[in-house]
């Protein structure tokens, strides 16, 4: 099944928060087969919300107090809100969901807000947590999903086609996990700008020009990634493939085995991983 054909009509989907996360799910699920008008965002900020309608022509909410749920329609809320705004958000939410007899699926994309308390906050059962990462912003994401058992194939489903919107999806099986997926892929993008700065800093102290340096260091990174993508080999063995003994790669690889630069990497995943930890804990309280 495709987003074109998961999409019907009788499915209506509700944006709390139209910042650049929101605003590319939007776009992506516009293009996806979903209409306008199946389509609504709370936004407060004026600009944001201007800039909504006029690319969009979707519905603008501008107080979650003003939300409808159509009861025959399949409802779905998009807590597309900052982590630390969650809490605050759900317990209006809350209020305006016990006036409605549409119990929505909810698919928040907070970082490190986990299924147990959003679900005592909104009092909502229908819960599926999403990690995306800002490749999203391009159409080119990848999204860590994770539900309770509860959550029905159909609802898990359909928070996969949302989130398929934007970019590639997977699935793990216990939420801690999730906390992985933040510090590899959430947080990956930042990893892979710094070693481009680095790549394209290096190039210049060798004698290249910024502008040289830097489309060096992004086509080589670029062309590399979709090599390896589109090869059945592992990366280990695409490395070895280019590396001749006794050549240039060979020597720069040598050097970053004795900095034990995958040992380095290893512990930044680690941090991220435990801060995200941290964060879930922090945030859920109360």
């Amino acid at each position: 099944m495709t987003n074109k054909d998961q999409f019907t009509n009788d499915i209506h989907i509700t944006f709390i928060g139209g910042g650049n996360m929101g605003r590319a799910m939007i776009g992506g699920l516009l293009h996806d087969g979903l209409r306008s008008s199946q389509v609504s965002v709370v936004e407060a900020k004026a600009d944001t919300a201007v800039a909504l309608i006029n690319d969009f022509s979707i519905k603008l909410i501008t107080s979650i107090d003003q939300i409808a749920l159509d009861d025959a329609k399949n409802n779905v809320i998009v807590m597309a809100v900052k982590p630390q705004d969650f809490k605050v958000v759900s317990h209006a939410l809350s209020a305006q969901l016990q006036n409605s007899l549409a119990k929505p699926l909810i698919l928040s994309i907070a970082a490190g807000i986990r299924i147990a308390d959003m679900s005592r906050w909104l009092a909502q059962s229908r819960c599926v947590r999403a990690m995306p990462n800002t490749p999203a912003l391009i159409g080119k994401g990848i999204t860590g999903l994770f539900s309770e058992t509860g959550v029905s194939q159909a609802d898990r489903e359909l928070a996969e086609g949302i989130c398929k919107a934007v970019g590639q999806t997977v699935w793990v099986d216990e939420e801690p996990l999730l906390d992985a997926v933040t510090a590899l892929s959430g947080s990956g993008p930042a990893y892979v700008f710094a070693f481009l700065e680095a790549l394209q800093a290096g190039g210049e102290k060798l004698g290249l020009d910024s502008v040289t340096a830097r489309k060096l260091a992004y086509a080589t990174l670029e062309g590399a990634s979709q090599l390896a993508n589109h090869s059945v080999e592992s990366a280990g063995a695409l490395r070895e493939r280019v590396t001749s003994k006794g050549g240039t790669t060979a020597a720069a690889l040598e050097v970053l085995k004795d900095l034990d630069w995958q040992a380095i990497l290893g512990k930044a995943l680690a941090a991220a991983q435990e801060r995200s930890k941290t964060m879930g804990d922090e945030l859920g309280q109360g």
